[in-house]
């Protein structure tokens, strides 16, 4: 689904990545996290694709509510065990939303 973010100016958090072929608990941890995220404040709203390169974007009233997510001690573990056995690459990149434009067919 496309997320429902408020007018810009936001901030939107880009995670990029390619997989390993390690699942062990991938879908249910992506989801754990999906949900844990929704619950923290300055959380706006998130999109998700993967094919060969996953991309996930999630959108935040500012970068202190970033930096709270960060911080937060199931989403450190998560992040560790992505970076051991889930993840072969991955960027992360925050920037700040200015514009955007929309369209919903009806």
């Amino acid at each position: 689904m496309i997320a429902r973010t408020p007018e810009p100016p936001y901030w939107a958090v880009i995670f990029t990545s390619t997989r390993t072929d390690i699942d062990d608990g991938y879908g249910a941890m992506a989801e754990a996290m999906m949900e844990l995220a929704a619950r923290q404040p300055g959380f706006l709203g998130v999109e998700s694709a993967r094919e060969d390169v996953g991309i996930t974007v999630s959108y935040w009233t500012d970068l202190d509510s970033i930096a709270a997510w960060k911080a937060v001690v199931k989403h450190a573990a998560a992040q560790k065990a992505g970076r051991e056995k889930w993840y072969s690459a991955y960027v992360t990149r925050i920037a700040r939303v200015e514009r955007d434009y929309s369209f919903e067919a009806e």
